[in-house]
Formats: structure tokens, C-alpha cells, sequence
């Protein structure tokens, strides 16, 4: 088991999760309200045009491997499908796109179920994983991403998530397609 990360084995299964088997993400601890002082709520995410809902997990390491789990959660009524792979962009600081291969199929960190058309109805997900290692070949100058760009398909607008991507000299991703969540 590699920290919390959602390894995902096949389409419909996980290895390992947060509670409840599903993917871990970073949470926001709020401070305890002084008496007499009223802490603000946020507000709840607005659900984008499209219906998806994306939210990316935090890096996961092992052994030099990196991965990070995207969920995509249908926010809307009416249902979504989602077909294939997610489009994601590694950005630089300036929120520039980097010279990055991204290539579909299994990583160290996450097996590819392969493209499968998913519906999703409202308040399903549907989970991927981006993995990278952290390998240095040459002694050149390493590659770093400091964002993510992640759609449910391409000509979609993009989430874009501060996400460290220490990509070393290969400058390559792994993406899995989109899967379904398995059953608690």
C-alpha cells in the first residue's frame, strides 16, 4: 500500500483508499471560532456548465514514482458520460503549458483500465490517476511542473490546481482513462 493513494487496478477496483475505499484529497482545516466571533462559512463550489465537477488529489510519492488521483464528479441533474481519457496540461509557474509528454496506459503508480463510455448521474464519480517518476538521466536541467490542467475531455475548459510535478529529465506523464469508483 503506497500512503492513501487510489491505486487503480482495474476498472471498478481500488487497492487502497481514505475512508471508506475512495481517493484521499487534501482537506482545509478551519480554526476554532473565538467566543463572541462567528467564523464564516465558505461557500459550496458552484457546479460549472458542463456538470463536472474536477478535483485532483494530493501528490502521493513512492520510491521516486508521483501520482495524483483526479475525481470527476457529475454536480448537475440531468446525467453526464464520460468516454476515454481526461486532457491534462502540465503548467509552469506562469500557468504556461510545458513540453511534456503525456502518454495513456499503466504507470508504477496505476493500472489503465482503458477507455470505457461511463454515465454518471448526479453525484457519481468517476476517478483517473496522472503518475510520474521523479528520474533523473542526465544531468540537465529538471523539469517542474507547479500546475495541473484537467478536463473531462479535450474542448473542455480546464481546473487548473497547484499540483508540484518534479518531473526530473524525462518530462513524461502517465494518464489512466476515466473509471468508475468501486462499491463500498
Amino acid at each position: 500500500m503506497v500512503g492513501g493513494l487510489v491505486l487503480l487496478t482495474s476498472c471498478g477496483t481500488e487497492a487502497a483508499g481514505g475512508p471508506g475505499g475512495g481517493p484521499t484529497s487534501a482537506s482545509v482545516s478551519t480554526p476554532t471560532p473565538t467566543v463572541g466571533r462567528r467564523t464564516p462559512t465558505p461557500p459550496p463550489p458552484t457546479c460549472p456548465a458542463s456538470g463536472a465537477m474536477i478535483t485532483i488529489g494530493p501528490v502521493e510519492p513512492a520510491l521516486g514514482h508521483r501520482a495524483v488521483v483526479l475525481k470527476l464528479t457529475n454536480c448537475r441533474t440531468a446525467p453526464i458520460t464520460v468516454n476515454g481519457y481526461p486532457d491534462v496540461a502540465v503548467l509552469n509557474a506562469r500557468r504556461r503549458t510545458m513540453n511534456v509528454t503525456i502518454a495513456h496506459g499503466t504507470s508504477y503508480m496505476a493500472r489503465d483500465p482503458g477507455p470505457t463510455r461511463i454515465r454518471l448521474r448526479k453525484g457519481e464519480s468517476a476517478l483517473a490517476a496522472v503518475s510520474w517518476s521523479s528520474t533523473v538521466e542526465v544531468a540537465e536541467d529538471k523539469a517542474s511542473g507547479t500546475y495541473l490542467a484537467v478536463a473531462r475531455h479535450r474542448g473542455e475548459r480546464p481546473v487548473i490546481s497547484p499540483v508540484d510535478t518534479d518531473l526530473g529529465t524525462t518530462a513524461k506523464v502517465t494518464l489512466t482513462a476515466w473509471c468508475l469508483k468501486f462499491p463500498n
